[in-house]
């Protein structure tokens, strides 16, 4: 697997794939965690005297220029970053493009203009990849939350690079540290999978049977695997078309001796808000007028018991709604066991949105093992899927 570390890179002008698509607000950045986490990437080429041109979308103009998703409004903090003077081109492909990549010195840091100003990029279009790829020697995919696009930028460009193309930092910590959950030597192996749906996680539910030894759920999705074991689960959220579904992913995991560990009470609220009345009763038996929106104490001790006893843990969805602060105990809970877990020897790896969202909210991100920055692509990854972007530096 090529690497920033293992390309020779000296004078050679290396294009990068970055993910810039940053929140603005008035034209500001309010969250630069995606800049942040490049920065590495970015600095070692320039150590190894590389010219480095970056490449980001940021948003959805539709293949239309639109100034509210200009990445000039980002040079100034990548700057700062850097610690270095940011150039910008104001096209991503082009002889204006073409000349300040060709007069660049090493050391030095390009930036191009949104990529999805242009329509070819989203569609794959292999003339377009061909024009970016004339920018660059080399080329470096450090893009990992885009890696399961087949854009022109993340998967057909790397054709024209041969041997002169790899992973940056991000890239290949986000492989390495999935691999490791998805093929741990250190068992028990838990994974801890939330959310509202069961339909959104069905292909990742599959494809973690086989690789591990206890399976937590929590979240909305709960209610449907436990109205499927016969459980009355009032006004809570079930997918009334997955109980067959549910039954036959129980079924799997006791032929794969996969402990199945399921809520045992609940905390109901009678309506999905921050200021419902709670009411807590067994998991089998939530009350009509009222629905599940987090996991109750014995709960709560059950996971944390079963969660304290592994080697390897993956965390994909948060176990309650954890955004209205009465419903938020469970998720608290069970990230700080990840986080004592993880103080103990093991190997935590927390990935999705709404449980990176919660890992952040509550402090325990610094203290797990692994965050994944992939959102979408981190969730295809766990189901099992060949993402472009990296069979694209692979082949």
């Amino acid at each position: 697997m090529n690497t920033v570390d293992s390309l020779e890179l000296k004078n050679k002008r290396v294009l990068v794939r970055v993910d810039f698509n940053v929140p603005l607000s008035d034209g500001k950045i309010t969250d630069d965690t995606r800049m942040v986490a490049a920065v590495d990437t970015i600095q070692k080429i320039r150590q190894k005297g590389g010219k480095v041109i970056l490449m980001s979308h940021m948003g959805r103009p539709k293949g239309q220029v639109n100034k509210e998703f200009s990445l000039q409004q980002i040079v100034n903090h990548l700057s700062d970053l850097l610690n270095v003077k940011v150039l910008f081109s104001e096209d991503c492909v082009g002889s204006n493009a073409v000349e300040m990549a060709n007069s660049l010195n090493e050391g030095d840091v390009l930036l191009l203009e949104n990529l999805r100003f242009h329509a070819e990029e989203e569609a794959g279009d292999e003339t377009f990849a061909k024009s970016l790829a004339e920018l660059g020697d080399v080329y470096i995919n450090d893009a990992f939350g885009t890696a399961h696009r087949a854009h022109a930028s993340t998967a057909i460009i790397a054709k024209f690079f041969a041997n002169q193309k790899g992973f940056g930092y991000i890239m290949a910590n986000e492989i390495e540290n999935v691999s490791k959950v998805l093929n741990s030597s250190e068992t028990p192996v838990t994974a801890i999978v939330g959310g509202a749906k069961v339909s959104s996680k069905i292909s990742i539910l599959e494809n973690l049977l086989p690789k591990v030894d206890q399976l937590i759920i929590g979240g909305g999705m709960a209610y449907t695997f436990l109205k499927a074991q016969g459980a009355s689960t009032g006004d809570s959220m079930v997918e009334e078309d997955k109980l067959d579904l549910a039954l036959e992913l129980i079924k799997k995991a006791e032929e794969n001796n996969v402990k199945f560990i399921f809520p045992v009470d609940s905390l109901n609220g009678e309506s999905f808000s921050p200021d419902t009345p709670t009411h807590l009763s067994d998991a089998m038996s939530v009350p009509d007028g009222q629905m599940g929106l987090d996991i109750g104490p014995k709960t709560i001790e059950l996971f944390k018991e079963a969660i304290m006893a592994s080697k390897t843990i993956l965390w994909n969805g948060p176990v309650g709604v954890f955004e209205f602060e009465a419903f938020s105990k469970g998720t608290i809970a069970v990230g700080q066991a990840i986080v004592d877990a993880t103080a103990n020897g093991s190997f935590s790896l927390v990935g999705g949105g709404d449980s990176v969202a919660a890992a952040k909210k509550y402090d325990f991100a610094p203290k797990l093992s692994y965050v994944s920055t992939g959102g979408g692509a981190m969730l295809e990854y766990l189901e099992g899927k060949t993402l472009p972007g990296i069979q694209a530096i692979l082949d």
